[in-house]
């Protein structure tokens, strides 16, 4: 059997190839997925990995991007001064959540695992339909388990997608509730991922409007026909 040469990986020649994986992917990559790029006979520990993330999140700091860890793993994004200036190439109007989703939002966030029920209790009104269905189609929360009372309501929790796109490694890193009296004018740094195509802007625009009119109405007959509905088991 023919003994495997191993290649030793220069720092530089792995911090060409971290960085470049990285400025490729669409989503964060973790340390495991970073390993994936070399073979058996390239030796890139994850401990060189690591030391080669150091050297590059320190390299950024001229540079108008940085290296985040967030829960997914490792990205390149927009740094938050030069962010006013990069985020005019989105033309597209910005998505504007309702209030009402967002403190639903944060309810699952702080207080998960929670039921839809206890959220109207803190809330002191219903929950739209619609503003659920929105949190699950950004796949922002999920269903983590069912309450151990008659009827078996969902219990929410929030997802590692939630936590990338509020540039969080952890929910240890939520800032008080008191910092995030604002929350309607959150706008997270941006990510180096390709820019969505324009029908694909139009047809999310058009999902979250019709959540967004009835959140901010939250009328009468709409909170009546929500309060009437228990989550399934």
């Amino acid at each position: 059997m023919n003994a495997v040469k191993l290649i030793v990986m220069e720092t530089n020649q792995l911090k060409q190839i971290i960085e470049a994986a990285l400025l490729a992917a669409a989503q964060p990559l973790s340390l495991t997925q970073l390993s994936a790029l070399f073979g058996e006979n390239e030796a890139a520990s994850h401990e060189d990995i690591a030391r080669a993330l150091e050297e590059l999140a320190a390299d950024c700091a001229s540079r108008g991007v940085e290296l985040k860890e967030v829960a997914s793993g490792f990205r390149y994004q927009v740094k938050q001064d030069v962010h006013p200036w990069v985020a005019r190439l989105w033309t597209e109007r910005q998505t504007k959540y309702s209030r009402a989703l967002l403190e639903t939002l944060a309810l699952i966030a702080y207080r998960q695992p929670i039921t839809r029920g206890e959220i109207e209790q803190i809330r002191g009104v219903a929950v739209s339909t619609n503003i659920v269905k929105t949190l699950e189609e950004r796949e922002w929360v999920r269903v983590v388990g069912y309450r151990d009372v008659p009827g078996k309501p969902a219990l929410f929790g929030t997802t590692k997608i939630f936590l990338d796109y509020f540039n969080l490694k952890s929910l240890d890193e939520l800032p008080p509730m008191a910092e995030i009296r604002d929350i309607e004018d959150y706008d997270p740094q941006l990510t180096l991922a390709p820019v969505a195509p324009a029908d694909a802007e139009a047809a999310d625009a058009a999902m979250i409007a019709p959540e967004t009119d009835a959140a901010n109405e939250e009328s009468t007959d709409d909170n009546a026909a929500d309060a009437t509905q228990e989550p399934r088991a």
